[in-house]
């Protein structure tokens, strides 16, 4: 923060009065990674409360922080206690904010500063410069007036206005407003701020629901009515609506004055969503996203605080915007993994969502075509509410699953597209139709091989394999982004034209695409090729209006898409997500696959979908042919009940990095002999991690598990207290996690 330019946002303290009551000390929380607040004198004159944004000194500095709830620590004698430098002149944070920020650092172990920095904008308390428009002069002088002239008195008439919206409502160009000042018809004058967002309209004309849809939304239309806090999963087939269903909850919530959040698993969704939100209410939302200019996010936050943005669509982050009353959360696609952070504090938007909805008395709705075993799993406890679409919109019908074997009809030499998937592939084209390519892997290649020696180009800063980027000729780390110029020899080696690529990546399926389909329209559709919303919105525009034929793309053409020309889904590998260790991989893989395979046939025409495996017979493949999700999700639950596997148990991840393996392997050594004990209760490890370095820092990982009745937060703080940690070494802690990278 500028400090010069906080002072001057800071109210002057007044001198103290004679015969004023003693001076009082408060807890003051800062946005950095202390173990609690820090208690300041509160001098004569001042007047500060809970959730007043103040001013202090933090050690050579000024700071700004947040007066927190509870009595002052008292262990700072008064002779050492610093004064509290000026009240900030803006909106407090509200007591459920501050409810939840104490309530993530509790759960999660991070620092409450650390937690208060995600909440905390402290550019936003910077005011805006106070608009400057145009108004009448008075008198007004002799002078000729022209017609453009007479609409811009006409539209002065009832006050001053901006430039921009003076010129638009007289029809007139900047230079005619210069020429009237000039001749002393306009003088300079502040004017109102305009509203940063319109209000949308809860009854503008939406589309026709279904007698489903309907009385799906009657059920969360109560909820929002019934002003207190619920949680309802609303899920269904792909193609269902649900959208749809959940708007009309969002409209409720405005007729009742309160406001609305929804939260994105990616901002590159927000594209389509935008468009049917604007369709449903005739304008649209506020948008809360890292992308957004620094003034856009002041005037978004300060407009959010002001109850000036009734709906804000955002990713995890908008989470802990300053809703003064928020009576709706929905948390749409929220088994998404992208929910989670995991760097700085390790926290579940989806699960926070659900307890601001309850510190605010709100209804939270997640929506899914695809729930998380954990949602499913409250949902058979009661904790949960469910609503149910069972059928597509409109009479689509759902896509044809085809497993092909790999093993019976596998691709030409050299190639990745079975032959198969290529005759479904030009099929679709006759029909004058679209098509997908689907592969999770982003780049050229997953590995670069020496023909000559064997050797692996590896990161020099992660054990992972650098991906080769051919369109950029470079491989990159996608781990750490290390990047470098694909070398014209073997680094290790020193062989010729002896490096090859092994495995496909989308950018490999674009180029063996090419070569078959060489006359058709090809869009990449990935985090590389599609670096922000703008982007995704093009996108999606040109797909829709028929301008591209056949789409490649990652996980990110699985969420929440519609293309109603779509009609065949190719997934190039579906083996893909089940190798490695974790618990989640069956889980995972079956909703991206029902998901990718859901962008087929949501129109008149019908979609197929075929899916290229070397194991047809798993059970993944087997649950995606059947079209039963719920017989797989409970073979699913019975096989991790029985030994306390979330979602019937509970873990919780250490993680020890250190610049040497030596240091990494004391501390976890350490840690595995101070590991907690009794009954319910098991540690594994340590061990290294399955990257067991990770941006040049050595890895090592310990795992606790515990029957759901144990909480891990306690047995957490005890373990961590019982070693000490020095030098390079650090512990992170990941309740909950959901990767085991």
């Amino acid at each position: 923060m500028d400090r010069k330019r906080g002072r001057q946002d800071a109210l002057p303290i007044a001198p103290p009065a004679s015969g004023s009551t003693p001076q009082r000390r408060v807890p003051v929380l800062l946005p950095y990674p202390f173990a609690g607040p820090f208690d300041y004198r509160v001098p004569a004159g001042l007047e500060v409360a809970p959730g007043d944004l103040v001013l202090v000194p933090l050690n050579r500095r000024e700071e700004v922080g947040v007066v927190w709830d509870g009595p002052a620590d008292g262990t700072v004698g008064d002779n050492r206690l610093r004064p509290v430098s000026a009240l900030i002149d803006g909106p407090p944070m509200r007591a459920d904010l501050r409810r939840l920020i104490d309530w993530i650092a509790s759960y999660t172990l991070a620092p409450p500063g650390d937690v208060l920095a995600m909440a905390l904008r402290v550019n936003a308390l910077r005011p805006d410069p106070v608009p400057v428009g145009w108004c009448l002069a008075a008198p007004l002088p002799e002078t000729r007036l022209t017609e453009p002239r007479r609409r811009v008195l006409d539209a002065l008439a009832g006050g001053g206005m901006a430039g921009a919206e003076l010129c638009r409502v007289a029809g007139v160009s900047p230079g005619v407003l210069r020429a009237m000042a000039e001749a002393g018809l306009l003088l300079p004058c502040a004017v109102p701020r305009p509203v940063p967002f319109e209000r949308p309209a809860p009854d503008h004309p939406g589309p026709q629901l279904s007698p489903g849809q309907e009385a799906a939304a009657t059920a969360l239309r109560e909820a929002v009515r019934a002003r207190g806090f619920s949680v309802t999963l609303l899920d269904g087939v792909t193609g269902s609506g649900k959208t749809e269903v959940y708007l009309e909850a969002v409209a409720d919530c405005l007729r009742i004055g309160r406001q609305a959040l929804v939260l994105l698993p990616e901002i590159a969704l927000s594209a389509q969503w935008l468009d049917r939100f604007t369709r449903r209410f005739g304008v649209a939302p506020a948008i809360w996203h890292s992308d957004l200019t620094a003034k856009l996010r002041r005037t978004t936050w300060r407009a959010v605080a002001a109850g000036e943005a009734p709906v804000v669509v955002g990713a995890r982050s908008a989470l802990f915007l300053p809703f003064p009353d928020l009576g709706l959360v929905v948390v749409d696609e929220e088994h998404e993994t992208a929910f989670k952070q995991e760097d700085g504090v390790v926290y579940h938007a989806r699960d926070m969502a659900v307890v601001r909805a309850r510190l605010c008395e709100a209804p939270a709705v997640l929506v899914s075509a695809t729930p998380s075993l954990e949602t499913v799993a409250n949902v058979e406890a009661g904790r949960y509410r469910r609503v149910h679409l069972p059928s597509r919109h409109g009479g689509a019908s759902l896509p044809g699953i085809v497993l092909v074997d790999l093993r019976v009809t596998p691709p030409e030499r050299g190639r990745f597209l079975s032959p198969p998937l290529v005759e479904a592939v030009r099929a679709t084209f006759a029909r004058n139709e679209q098509a997908m390519l689907f592969l999770n892997r982003r780049g050229y290649a997953p590995l670069t091989l020496c023909r000559a020696c064997g050797h692996r180009i590896q990161c020099p800063n992660c054990t992972a394999w650098l991906v080769e980027h051919r369109a950029r000729r470079e491989l990159q780390c996608h781990h750490c982004g290390h990047a470098t110029e694909i070398p014209a020899r073997c680094p290790e080696c020193g062989a010729e034209h002896s490096l090859a690529p092994v495995g496909p990546g989308v950018e490999r399926i674009t180029e063996e695409a090419a070569a078959l389909f060489p006359d058709v329209r090809r869009l990449v559709m990935a985090s590389d090729t599609l670096p922000g919303p703008h982007a995704s919105a093009e996108a999606a525009r040109a797909i829709a209006a028929r301008e591209v034929d056949l789409i490649i793309g990652t996980q990110i053409v699985a969420k929440g898409w519609h293309f109603p020309h779509l009609t065949l889904v190719g997934v190039v590998d579906a083996d893909l997500g089940l190798a490695g260790g974790d618990l989640r991989a069956a889980e995972r893989t079956v909703q991206l696959l029902h998901q990718v395979a859901g962008r087929a046939g949501r129109a008149e025409a019908p979609g197929r979908v075929l899916l290229q495996t070397f194991s047809p017979e798993h059970p993944v493949m087997q649950a995606l042919l059947s079209g039963d999700l719920a017989e797989f999700m409970a073979r699913e639950a019975a096989q991790r009940r029985p030994g306390n596997w979330p979602p019937y148990g509970r873990l919780a991840a250490l993680i020890v990095s250190a610049d040497t393996a030596e240091a990494a392997d004391v501390t976890a050594r350490d840690l595995g002999r101070a590991a907690p004990t009794g009954e319910g209760i098991v540690v594994l490890g340590p061990a290294p991690a399955p990257l067991s370095i990770l941006r040049g820092r050595h890895r090592r990982r310990l795992l606790l598990k515990t029957r759901r009745d144990i909480a891990v937060q306690p047995l957490l703080r005890d373990w961590l207290a019982a070693v000490p940690v020095r030098g390079s070494v650090r512990v992170d802690v990941d309740v909950d996690p959901v990767s085991f990278l």
